[in-house]
């Protein structure tokens, strides 16, 4: 017994990790700087803060994805984070690919908001062109030869 009194001691430990677990607080020692959390759990925690600069740094004031603009602005900036190492090849690919899909999206939007028809039928792309010329005389024509 004499045992589990010094494990459940050493359990309160306060150098111990802070994190709290569905099972009750996280048994390893704290080794960050603030000396607050253990390894795993101070690495995680970084992971979070550089998700949320990522998202600051590529997205910034874009809200929409609307224009070809907006989505050449988002790849510059997937461009550069990847250059500066900020980013994985693997997560970068995967939002080329997504920005790629949005930009093909595009021309189907700009096609349904704006029909190549018009209300009378017409195409707004091909309009119909009319040649208004006189018919040839034919009249002079020897008709019998039929």
């Amino acid at each position: 017994m004499p045992s589990k009194l010094a494990n459940s001691s050493s359990l309160n430990d306060s150098s111990r990790c802070r994190h709290r677990t569905p099972n009750g607080r996280c048994c390893m020692s704290a080794v960050d700087p603030t000396g607050t959390l253990c390894f795993d759990h101070a690495r995680l925690a970084q992971k979070g803060r550089d998700a949320a600069n990522l998202a600051a740094a590529l997205a910034g004031e874009l809200t929409e994805f609307k224009s070809a603009v907006q989505i050449n602005d988002f790849l510059s900036r997937l461009l550069l984070l990847l250059a500066q190492n900020r980013i994985s090849p693997r997560r970068a690919a995967v939002l080329a690919y997504i920005t790629n899909q949005l930009l093909r999206t595009l021309s189907a939007i700009d096609r349904e908001n704006n029909p190549p028809f018009g209300p009378d039928g017409e195409s707004a792309i091909c309009p119909s062109i009319e040649i208004d010329l006189p018919r040839p005389n034919r009249e002079h024509l020897d008709h019998s030869q039929n």
